[in-house]
């Protein structure tokens, strides 16, 4: 269980935001197998305000994408307030500030983890977000810009003093970006630093590396990114093994087709069959990681319509037994 100001959600797993990944049918297929708390892609408040009809498509959901959360990334205190009054008219459920995103073309605007390097300006960015919204004010952070700049813990105690609910940690610096190993020890101190919830994020890459993560830190909540990446079933796999200690060893290959083609369908249903496949074409590969069809995928990333991705999708199932998906851990 996750308590985030006013919000519970009955699950300490939850689906981290990814650009390009993490639109309304990647977080339904999630939600179908476990996932209780999901957020929308990293939203520009510039692209928000001037009402880009891509960013706009972004805030899409429904009655079952419930709780959500919508994360902004900005670096001007009027500009997230002016994204947050637009977002006013949206039914969301918690707002997240980004002060983690480590690319260039977002640190060089003084944005994302750029922010790290100005604890005052990233206190006030955050006292602006809580007094303009009523909804739960979270913020998400990396351990430091670098190795000799690791001030998570200070970063931490500046956001719970301007009124957040909670703090996402990423236990990696921005130079490290998603490279090297993720610090456990500095997720621990910033935990151990504050009285809201701590939610880390990290190599959460099987549930095994989420039960060490819980361990390890001490945190209340565990964001799931490349790890549910053609694997949703982590939600609910990770969920078994952190109550019992047990997770299933396989996933029966028809599981698999059903949920791939059931992602499809979303994504054709939303984005529009030409770009609905073309997505799909990146899931295609996630899906089938440890197995042995290189030409199939190949075969994906070509595909051009909902027909011809089905018969790709139609033909793992009769591949013999050695081709099938190496045994471990799901």
């Amino acid at each position: 269980m996750l308590s985030i100001g006013n919000l519970t959600v009955d699950s300490s797993l939850v689906l981290a935001p990814m650009a390009g990944i993490s639109d309304l049918p990647f977080r339904m297929i999630s939600r179908s197998l476990g996932c209780r708390l999901a957020f929308t892609e990293m939203i520009s408040a510039n692209s928000l305000v001037r009402r880009n009809s891509t960013t706009l498509k972004m805030l899409s959901t429904n009655a079952e994408d419930r709780p959500l959360g919508v994360q902004i990334l900005g670096g001007d205190p009027d500009m997230i307030k002016e994204a947050l009054d637009i977002l006013s008219g949206h039914a969301f459920d918690i707002i997240d500030l980004n002060c983690a995103c480590p690319v260039h073309k977002v640190v060089s605007k003084g944005e994302g983890a750029g922010l790290l390097r100005q604890p005052a300006i990233l206190q006030k960015l955050l006292e602006a977000a809580v007094s303009s919204t009523d909804l739960p004010v979270t913020v998400k952070i990396r351990s430091g810009w670098d190795t000799s700049s690791v001030n998570a813990a200070e970063i931490a105690i500046r956001a719970e003093d301007a009124g957040v609910k909670g703090v996402f940690i990423h236990g990696r610096t921005r130079m490290q970006g998603y490279r090297g190993q993720v610090d456990y020890t500095i997720i621990r101190k910033v935990k151990e630093s504050l009285k809201i919830p701590v939610i880390a994020s990290g190599d959460a890459l099987s549930p095994h590396l989420i039960k060490k993560m819980f361990d390890e830190t001490g945190c209340d909540g565990v964001a799931l990114a490349r790890g549910s990446l053609g694997n949703p079933w982590i939600f609910r796999n990770a969920a078994e093994y952190l109550k019992s200690g047990k997770v299933p060893f396989s996933l029966e290959l028809q599981e698999r087709v059903r949920t791939m083609k059931q992602h499809l369908d979303l994504l054709i249903a939303f984005h529009g069959e030409k770009s609905g496949v073309i997505l799909f074409r990146k899931f295609f590969t996630w899906y089938t990681k440890g197995m042995a069809v290189k030409k199939l995928r190949l075969e994906a990333f070509h595909a051009a319509t909902k027909d011809k991705m089905c018969r790709l999708i139609a033909e793992l199932q009769t591949l013999p037994d050695d081709h099938g998906i190496c045994s471990g851990p799901v």
